[in-house]
């Protein structure tokens, strides 16, 4: 079982950072894309940034300055460093994956972490 698990979620006062993690964990036999999501009360999941295997990121434009996605591909693991953080930004914060595993034959797969919580204080 492939499994994402983020944490690094809190409450911050505005202009204030935080640093979420995300690190995937079962039988893996590669990532590509890796991804945060976002879902404020009342409004649909956004994409907030994009990161693929080789490195290419991509952002939201109301991210874009303030935000940097990463990762560690020895450890399976994503990272969003947020600064500058606005109260716009409270929502609850997803981790995406394309993973390519092994069931009947490789394939690749959608997963998604259980989400953390961002509350930006004004």
């Amino acid at each position: 079982q492939v499994q994402l698990v983020e944490s690094g979620g809190g409450l911050v006062q505005a202009g204030g950072s935080l640093r979420l993690s995300c690190a995937a964990s079962g039988r893996i036999f590669g990532i590509n894309t890796m991804n945060w999501y976002r879902q404020a009360p009342g409004k649909q999941r956004e994409l907030v940034a994009a990161i693929t295997k080789g490195g290419s990121t991509n952002y939201a434009d109301s991210v874009k300055g303030r935000f940097t996605i990463s990762r560690d591909n020895t450890k399976n693991t994503v990272y969003l460093q947020m600064n500058s953080l606005k109260p716009e930004d409270t929502a609850v914060y997803y981790c995406n994956a394309i993973i390519l595993v092994f069931t009947t034959q490789m394939t690749t797969n959608d997963y998604w972490g259980q989400g953390t919580q961002v509350t930006i204080s004004s």
